[in-house]
């Protein structure tokens, strides 16, 4: 059976360590980014030197989170460090050389599959930029550079706190780095507040080509190559569309089905947990998360992956258990 550490141990594992490269995973969302940024910036401040692995895809929102951050060409590391990384299989084609050279993992994801030597795990945890933050408090270090991008991880993994993974804890870390004198009225607007009249035109085509089932209580919306075309949407104007079908009165459960090319299809869910395990119904196709967001990918039209996730929601709500 996998053993996990403890936020005080990693704490003492990265004191006694040096020369590190953070890892993100692909796709990355605020919170793998933001972790990344936060534990970056808290490294330098206790004088080591520390680099974080460029990303190969994140969104321009995102991205200036890591400027001045990232490891120049040829940076050779000696601890590699994953956050909120649940499998290799989410490190981007830039970690792969990386991958057996996971010294430590920290993560909050249930599905988390034990890859590196060792293990921050808290899956109690709405955003593993709570974990950060904890550790950040055993090596006694802590400032508005570090906070910012950690706010970021924290608000962006939690719906800006409205998700039902939100605890007493996230509130009390979110304090704790506003605290700092961090922009965070800036920083909600900036993330929650401000949508490009391209993804305004994009909502309206699911609205227009969206399902609904098990009499409304269920919302799949399937964004296909040609709608992304008629909106002229980019990746950076899909972010968290699950969470917006999730604002219709009456729908529970929620799946967006983003068409690419090559014939695949990324499926993401959103449920209300208590009724319909969203970990297991992703893991029925291959996927995996936690039990109210999860995510999966299927090879296929966008008609076919629709089929495929109802198949796999059916079943799961035929169980007589969510746990």
């Amino acid at each position: 059976m996998p053993t996990t550490i403890t936020a005080a141990q990693t704490a003492e594992f990265l004191k006694q360590h040096d020369n590190y490269l953070i890892l993100t995973h692909k796709r990355p969302d605020g919170d793998t980014i933001g972790c990344a940024a936060g534990l970056c910036q808290a490294l330098r401040a206790m004088g080591k030197t520390a680099h974080v692995l460029p990303s190969l895809d994140a969104t321009a929102l995102l991205a200036g989170y890591l400027d001045g951050l990232t490891a120049p060409e040829g940076y050779e590391p000696d601890t590699v460090v994953s956050t909120d990384v649940a499998t290799v299989n989410l490190l981007p084609d830039n970690a792969k050389p990386y991958q057996e050279r996971i010294g430590l993992a920290i993560d909050h994801h249930p599905s988390n599959e034990f890859f590196a030597k060792e293990t921050c795990l808290e899956a109690d945890k709405a955003a593993c930029g709570e974990i950060i933050w904890k550790i950040c408090g055993e090596l006694g270090v802590m400032n508005a550079e570090i906070a910012t991008p950690l706010y970021v991880a924290v608000a962006t993994d939690c719906g800006c706190f409205v998700y039902a993974n939100t605890t007493p804890h996230t509130h009390r870390v979110a304090a704790a780095l506003m605290e700092q004198g961090i922009p965070c009225q800036a920083l909600n607007k900036k993330h929650f507040r401000t949508k490009s009249m391209r993804r305004m035109k994009l909502e309206s085509l699911i609205l227009q080509n969206m399902h609904l089932y098990h009499d409304g209580t269920v919302a799949v919306a399937p964004i296909s190559l040609g709608m992304m075309a008629e909106a002229g949407a980019t990746s950076e104007d899909t972010d968290d569309l699950a969470a917006f079908l999730g604002q219709i009165a009456g729908v529970l459960h929620t799946a967006t089905i983003r068409e690419h090319e090559g014939g695949e299809c990324r499926i993401s869910v959103r449920t209300k947990a208590n009724l319909l395990n969203a970990t297991r119904v992703c893991a029925r196709l291959g996927g995996g998360g936690h039990k109210a967001a999860s995510g999966c990918t299927v090879k296929g039209t966008v008609e076919e992956a629709e089929k495929a996730i109802l198949a796999a929601i059916d079943g799961q709500l035929a169980q007589p258990s969510q746990d």
